[in-house]
């Protein structure tokens, strides 16, 4: 994390005797001495229910048009998938649920997402309806046996979690300098990988979400269509 987002040069001695300098000779030392309650603001979920949202991205240098970053979050480990697409448009939506459902090693069996026409068409009046279970979304996703819940009118907070994960992919776009939509591409990848594999999560108990993956798969592997692997950073 340092030598992507804080200094390219960055060594591991250089690290550690900057943290001394400021008082720091052990990682434990930084730890609350008591642990505060963790706000529950979900329901505990087994792995399986997956938010899902759409975020616009900044314009390059060397594009025609902006992107947009589709995102999904698994609720109980914490695991993401992201991809960029052209636009956001029902088609990009579904192209997206069938590669994260490839690519995710949980059963997916919930979906959440928002009222956005690229997932459901239960806005089409002025005052709304009933999704009619036509959109090419929610076809996709009985296909795949999957429960598609969308979030109540005007209440986004019901998919905060995804939105704060957003948030985190917004502090990069502030403090980064891209030269090219690939170089965009290539930086939002690699947090993607940090993220899962070695960021500890407070509400994972200070896990990241491929090691909660692991622990949930040792227990209960029927919830799992493959065994999720680790992906070990390199020292230099």
């Amino acid at each position: 994390m340092t030598r992507e987002f804080l200094c390219p040069a960055a060594s591991r001695s250089g690290v550690d005797r900057c943290l001394r300098r400021h008082g720091v000779s052990n990682l434990q030392a930084l730890l609350p001495a008591t642990a505060a309650a963790p706000h529950k603001t979900f329901k505990t979920y087994v792995p399986g229910f997956v938010h899902v949202d759409v975020k616009y991205l900044p314009q390059m240098a060397d594009e025609h048009q902006r992107r947009y970053l589709f995102v999904a979050i698994d609720r109980a480990t914490r695991w993401v998938y992201v991809a960029l697409k052209a636009d956001k448009s029902a088609r990009s939506a579904t192209a997206f649920l069938t590669a994260l459902h490839r690519a995710c090693p949980i059963k997916i069996t919930r979906i959440l997402t928002d009222n956005g026409k690229e997932f459901t068409d239960r806005l089409g009046g002025r005052r709304g309806r009933e999704a009619s279970g036509q959109h090419a979304f929610d076809q996709r996703c009985a296909a795949l046996g999957i429960e598609h819940r969308i979030t109540g009118i005007r209440k986004p907070q019901t998919n905060g979690m995804v939105e704060r994960f957003n948030g985190r992919i917004s502090d990069i776009l502030k403090t980064h300098h891209f030269q090219s939509r690939l170089d965009l591409e290539q930086t939002l990848r690699r947090y993607v990988s940090l993220y899962n594999h070695h960021l500890p999560q407070a509400a994972l108990h200070a896990k990241p979400p491929i090691q909660a993956m692991q622990q949930w798969h040792a227990r209960h592997p029927e919830l799992f269509h493959r065994k999720p692997y680790n992906r070990p950073g390199l020292d230099s």
